[in-house]
């Protein structure tokens, strides 16, 4: 049976985080080999699982002893595995599952990035041209299209799991419309209008994202009727007034592009409208590691940043808007509301 010291003195703490990729790549393992899908509710032996996986025995059992050190699997007396709280959020089926955003934070090319972070932290900008002769986006998408996938899967489930968070969260007394600018495949606006059946609502994407919205909203779907969706770039305009703005998860590219975004939606919107900006945050959050990892990723490809509280009030003021209250949404995510002043 794993067993795991609890409080694990300085120079020991420091050479299991030297071993960090390790973990990383034992998570990406396991959700690619499927592990946690074979494993069902009755405890199973390394043998039976690797027979399930397409696997060797002994290399399944030392990764599924690596994972149980950190909580992922746990292994009973007799030698047998069964499920933890951390290992079913790896299941394909899970209600909150993290299997597709364990799969993008792993995938190829991070391993290629995160070695030269020396350098991005030393220049101050993103390492991906260098690496790879094409912006991010570029490459993922005409190079790494089974990249491109896992990044699609892993940004609906994460939209999918926070939007029941927002439409609890946001009060819409007085709101008869309602704007999504970069709002994906428009899970949270879909959430928005469930929940408030006089609400309509407009979906602002890239048209290779917005051309796979959720069905809810496309032609034929229940919500359609109450539905516009505009393909555009709202760093370029955001051609649409509403009396609510939503923007979630964008505004951490490089600051130009986000001060522009900013600008774009109040100059669109009309006086008394508005804005909610929903945001990961580098400070005051529960979730710190986790965003700060994130934020770090983000200056490798693409130059990007997390915000802390004071550079997001700070951004949304430069472009005009009077920011009033600030609450959580959940562990990782915080919406600032603000107003278009009169």
């Amino acid at each position: 049976m794993t067993t795991v010291r609890s409080t694990p003195q300085p120079a020991m703490q420091l050479r299991e985080l030297v071993f960090g990729a390790a973990c990383a790549a034992a998570l990406r393992a396991a959700a690619r080999l499927g592990v946690a899908d074979a494993l069902g509710e009755e405890p199973a032996t390394a043998d039976e699982l690797a027979a399930a996986v397409r696997a060797e025995p002994l290399p399944l059992r030392r990764l599924l002893r690596a994972l149980s050190c950190y909580g992922v699997f746990a292994e009973t007396d007799d030698g047998r595995y069964v499920h933890t709280e951390m290992s079913r959020l790896l299941k394909d089926d899970a209600p909150n599952s993290l299997k597709y955003i364990c799969l993008w934070c792993t995938e190829p090319w991070t391993w290629d990035a995160w070695p030269v972070l020396e350098d991005a932290v030393r220049s101050g900008r993103t390492v991906f041209r260098d690496l790879y002769g094409k912006d991010f986006f570029q490459y993922l998408h005409e190079d790494a299209t089974d990249s491109a996938q896992v990044f699609n899967r892993a940004m609906t489930t994460s939209s999918r799991q926070s939007a029941q968070d927002v439409a609890e969260l946001l009060d819409l007394t007085g709101i008869t419309t309602v704007a999504d600018i970069g709002g994906g495949q428009g899970h949270v606006l879909a959430g928005l209008l469930e929940k408030h059946p006089s609400l309509k609502g407009t979906l602002l994407d890239l048209p290779g994202v917005v051309a796979g919205a959720d069905p809810r909203l496309r032609d034929g779907g229940e919500l359609a009727g109450r539905m516009c969706i505009i393909p555009g770039d709202c760093r370029r305009e955001v051609p649409v007034q509403a009396d609510l703005y939503i923007i979630k998860n964008i505004l951490e590219w490089d600051d130009e592009s986000t001060r522009r975004t900013l600008r774009n939606v109040v100059a669109a919107a009309q006086p008394g409208a508005r804005v909610v900006v929903i945001e990961n945050l580098v400070d005051d959050s529960p979730s710190m590691k986790f965003t700060t990892a994130m934020d770090l990723l983000l200056l490798l490809n693409v130059g990007g940043a997390k915000h802390t509280k004071e550079s997001m009030i700070s951004r949304m003021t430069e472009a005009g808007l009077r920011v009033g209250e600030i609450r959580p949404v959940n562990a990782y995510l915080h919406a600032f509301d603000s107003t278009v002043p009169e």
